[in-house]
Parts: structure tokens; C-alpha cells; sequence
């Protein structure tokens, strides 16, 4: 559906969930970092669910809104993104591994709490359910704490590739005609696109046989909306040891031009304005 915001002087559309559709009714606009590059990025918690935003724009267009026209004819949406993804470099870190150490327990608000980025606050709810995939967790009266699990987090990634090669050449005929290897490391770039080269996409990459210049310049080259790269329900699949084949991904193919992500998120709200307050 699509959604107007209150803002200053321009609109902008959005197509996202209706808030209290399935939810709580709460939507908010979060800035986050990236799992990848760590840039300030937006993202959109609807109903407890996170949702990452993605930018389209033709050389030309408009939007009518009612009565009112949009001049800039640009597109956001927001698509289900797991959770896990953009809270594992924050559970890396909160560890302090060093050499052969597995590294400390924390307690979640510890993890959460990164300096100039109060929006990871909003997602203890969803960490509190979705990081034990990933995570050893340890309880000291009403307390509990949390240290990453290397193993834990590989199964969780190995699940995924898995998922994504399962998926993709059902998505599309040019999928469908790939050689398997191809299509596997398509799905290891896919998923390299929210994950640090050092240690977790070089895990990959060691573990399937594939070079990892190689994988970083498929994805480069890859135009499939970086989509939903599994919501928080594959995760609770995979915690429960549920076929795959189960689940169908997000992911949609993009023929004419790559979905872009939005960043600067901090002037995001200041991008929407509800349309039909302008009348001309």
C-alpha cells in the first residue's frame, strides 16, 4: 500500500505494510548501520517487523496522489529483511574475541546500545526472539546473556545459501538454465551483500570452493531486488529444522535497472508529506 508522510515542502511514495494490518499497528523509521559497509542506513520497523527500504526511479515520471500531483516520480518500498543480518557485526563485536577465546557474554541492552544510533534500541523485542539462532545464551536469575557462536552462525548462513540456490532458478528462466555451481555462487554473493568479507562471506566462500573476488563481482552484477533476504519466519523455520523447500524467499528479479538502498537515512521523514493536505 502506499503511504504518505508528513513532511516539508515535497511528497514521496512509499509502498510498505499498513501499520495494525498484522501487528501492533507501531511503524517507525529507524537509522541503522548497514551489516555490510556500516554507512547510516534506513529502515522501516511495521507490526515488529524490520523492513529494509529500496530507492527506483525512471529517467521520468510522476505520481498522481489524489488530486495533488508528485513531480518527482521516484520509488521507495520496503521489503522484510531478517533481522539477524543487521544485528550480527553488533553481536561480533559485543564478544571481543581475540585468537582461540570465544569471547564474553553480554547482556542484550549492552549489544544494543551503539552510540549515535538509538534506533537498534527498538529492536530488543526482536533480538531477544531472533539472536539464540546465532547465539549461546546463558541465564543468572532474571538475567540473560548473550556471546555469538561461530558454529551457530555458520549453519544459520550454510541454511540460507542452501535456501537461495533452491529458490533462484524457480524466480526466473535465466536462473533456471544456470549450471549449478553458478547458480550456488549467486545465492553465496546474494547474501554476501549484507555480510562483512572478514570473517563471515570468506567462511563462504572457503566452505563452497569459490573465489571470493569472484562472488563479490557477481553480486556487483546481480539484479535481483535485494529483497527480504529471508524475514525473521525463515529463521524460525530454520531453528526448527523445517525443509527449505518450505519457505519461498522474497526475492524478485529486476530486468530493467538494480533497486538501489536508501541511505541518509536521518532526512528520510523529512521526505514524505501527506498529499492530500497540498491542493492547488
Amino acid at each position: 500500500m502506499g503511504s504518505c508522510w508528513e513532511g516539508i515542502d515535497e511528497s514521496r511514495l512509499l509502498i510498505a505494510p499498513v501499520p495494525g494490518a498484522n501487528g501492533d499497528g507501531s511503524a517507525r523509521f529507524l537509522s541503522l548501520r548497514h551489516p555490510k559497509s556500516g554507512v547510516r542506513t534506513s529502515y522501516l520497523l511495521c507490526n515488529r517487523l524490520l523492513q529494509e527500504l529500496h530507492w527506483f526511479k525512471q529517467p521520468y515520471g510522476s505520481w498522481f496522489l489524489g488530486d495533488y500531483v508528485s513531480e518527482d516520480g521516484s520509488l521507495y518500498t520496503a521489503t522484510p529483511i531478517d533481522p539477524v543480518f543487521i544485528m550480527l557485526p553488533l553481536f561480533e563485536d559485543a564478544r571481543m574475541k581475540k585468537g582461540d577465546d570465544p569471547g564474553k557474554f553480554r547482556q542484550l541492552d549492552e549489544i544494543l546500545f551503539v552510540n549515535d544510533y538509538p534506533g537498534y534500541q527498538q529492536l530488543f523485542s526482536i533480538a531477544k526472539d531472533c539472536m539464540e539462532i546465532v547465539c549461546e545464551s546463558k541465564e543468572i536469575g532474571s538475567t540473560k546473556f548473550f556471546r555469538l557462536d561461530d558454529k551457530k552462525v555458520f549453519a544459520w548462513l550454510h541454511y540460507k545459501v542452501c535456501q537461495l540456490k533452491q529458490t533462484l532458478p524457480a524466480l526466473d528462466q535465466n536462473y533456471a538454465a544456470r549450471e549449478e555451481k553458478d547458480t550456488l555462487a549467486d545465492s553465496v554473493s546474494i547474501l554476501g551483500e549484507y555480510l562483512k568479507d572478514d570473517p563471515w562471506l570468506k567462511l563462504l566462500c572457503d566452505h563452497f570452493k569459490l573465489n571470493l573476488p569472484e562472488a563479490k563481482r557477481i553480486a556487483a552484477d546481480i539484479e535481483v531486488c535485494p529483497s527480504a533476504i529471508e524475514s525473521p519466519v525463515s529463521s524460525s523455520n530454520f531453528s526448527q529444522g523445517k525443509n527449505p523447500s518450505e519457505k519461498k524467499t522474497g526475492r524478485n528479479v529486476k530486468q530493467a535497472k538494480k533497486v538501489k538502498v536508501e541511505t541518509e537515512s536521518r532526512n528520510i521523514k523529512e521526505m514524505f508529506t501527506r498529499a492530500s493536505r497540498r491542493r492547488n
